[in-house]
């Protein structure tokens, strides 16, 4: 086991042997366990890539509908089960098998739109083996326990899951079919809003309105939260010939990238024999390079996962994406150093991105070289710009100023990545012990007591 300072000590998390993993890259894995009335297990995936493509699906939706697309927060969840489902506070989630059961880029944008629907009409999403009220700081949480377990801090890593699993608190309930009714109204008119055709939607309910027979035996949870009558699907398909857009066609560059997408998730999430299976060797489409790479990659056979991303980035060098998991590959080969020139490129090509920065950050901090502190310090502030809430980000944070021998901000940023996930009177004590060594007036000593002050709001209003 690595050496560890615990992050509930004074000191920052700090770790002797960082190359075991890197997360906030190319499909980092959180994972939570969820309410014990369910006992079941939710896992989310971090990649940019596949984030970008369902934002860039999920904004004109959001928009048509009359809300905020900055308030609608997408979430990748590993689930081979076809699957969507949105939670309070405007949350969507998507599970993998959902991407991978649509055949085009207008299926999965038409289920998008019902869900979207469903916080048009304030619905609440909740299928019947769902968890019990999937609060977002109990779910992003459990990235911190996973990658200190990952990078050999066992204790602090369950240290950090089980405070995740404490935070969770209310339920799901099954949608009503009026409800369903509405939600199918609304994407209706979101699609034609955005001359979007109404197809993809029909095809989905279509495709489950024949297997809606065999729920009883094997019941999918998109079925059981989202019951599909043969007069519903009557309904939609009257609607659909109504369509002016009835005919528009994804186009070729929309077909691609969501075809690259779902050869990463596949070649991510499938067992690896079925990837090989789906993509054998005399694939060499980039949707199938892809998958092997990714595949390739858990086996582990570095070598090959090399050979298939490097063709990749040959044929297309632009590819931010491409770099990202070859910078993966290297640092799960156990040479950051070697994988940072990867993620940096990525990063050039792509640099609105914090999850990006975030992996560049975290491959520079696993070469344990001081000289690399400071420029993953930089990093991680840098995605802190654009998203302030992710508790890796500060996890990395506190390490990157701990490797700096700048303890009170250590302190404070571990104190920020307590608050993210709902640990209030840990954040408090960091944010307390921050204080101390930081000059009273300045910004970060002000950041302190905000904490404490949020942390003892928080605290009460989570005991209620």
């Amino acid at each position: 086991m690595s050496k560890f300072c615990s992050a509930w000590r004074a000191r920052a998390p700090r770790l002797s042997r960082r190359r075991a993993a890197v997360f906030g890259c190319s499909l980092a894995l959180l994972s939570f366990l969820t309410n014990q009335a369910f006992a079941q297990e939710l896992q989310l995936l971090r990649d940019t890539e596949t984030e970008r493509l369902l934002k860039s699906y999920e904004d004109p939706l959001a928009k048509a509908d009359g809300l905020d697309p900055q308030a609608i927060h997408l979430y990748l969840v590993n689930d081979n089960s076809v699957n969507a489902f949105v939670a309070e506070g405007q949350n969507m989630f998507i599970q993998t098998g959902m991407i991978m059961f649509a055949k085009t880029p207008n299926e999965l944008i038409g289920v998008m739109a019902h869900e979207s629907g469903h916080i048009k009409a304030g619905h609440l999403s909740r299928g019947a083996q769902a968890m019990s009220k999937a609060e977002i700081p109990m779910i992003l949480s459990m990235i911190v326990g996973l990658a200190a377990m990952a990078m050999g801090a066992g204790e602090a890593g369950m240290a950090v899951m089980m405070a995740g699993q404490q935070i969770a608190e209310g339920q799901f309930m099954a949608f009503s079919r009026i409800q369903e009714a509405t939600a199918d109204q609304i994407a209706l008119k979101a699609l034609a809003a955005t001359h979007q055709s109404p197809e993809g939607l029909l095809h989905t309910f279509q495709r489950f309105a024949a297997e809606e027979a065999m729920a009883a035996y094997r019941p999918d949870p998109w079925i059981l939260s989202h019951p599909v009558g043969q007069d519903r699907v009557a309904l939609l398909e009257t609607e659909v010939d109504a369509s002016p857009y009835k005919d528009v066609k994804d186009s070729p560059q929309a077909t691609h990238a969501f075809l690259m997408m779902q050869a990463k998730l596949e070649g991510y999430v499938l067992p690896t024999r079925n990837v090989f299976n789906r993509f054998p060797l005399t694939d060499t489409s980039e949707q199938a390079r892809y998958a092997r790479a990714m595949a390739y990659s858990r086996l582990p056979d570095f070598k090959k996962a090399l050979t298939e991303i490097d063709s990749l980035i040959k044929d297309e060098p632009r590819n931010p994406y491409f770099y990202e998991v070859l910078g993966q590959i290297y640092v799960n080969m156990a040479k950051p150093e070697l994988g940072i020139p990867a993620f940096q490129k990525s990063v050039d090509l792509l640099p609105d991105a914090p999850q990006l920065r975030v992996g560049l950050a975290a491959a520079e901090l696993a070469t344990e070289q001081a000289a690399e502190a400071k420029p993953a310090l930089g990093n991680l502030k840098r995605a802190s710009l654009i998203e302030n809430d992710d508790p890796f980000t500060w996890y990395l944070t506190a390490q990157a100023y701990s490797d700096l021998n700048n303890q009170p901000m250590a302190d404070l940023s571990t104190a920020e990545q307590m608050y993210a996930i709902g640990a209030y009177d840990k954040a408090a004590l960091f944010a307390r012990r921050a204080q101390r060594g930081l000059t009273q007036g300045t910004i970060d000593w002000l950041r302190a007591g905000d904490i404490m002050a949020s942390a003892s709001i928080g605290k009460k209003a989570s005991e209620r």
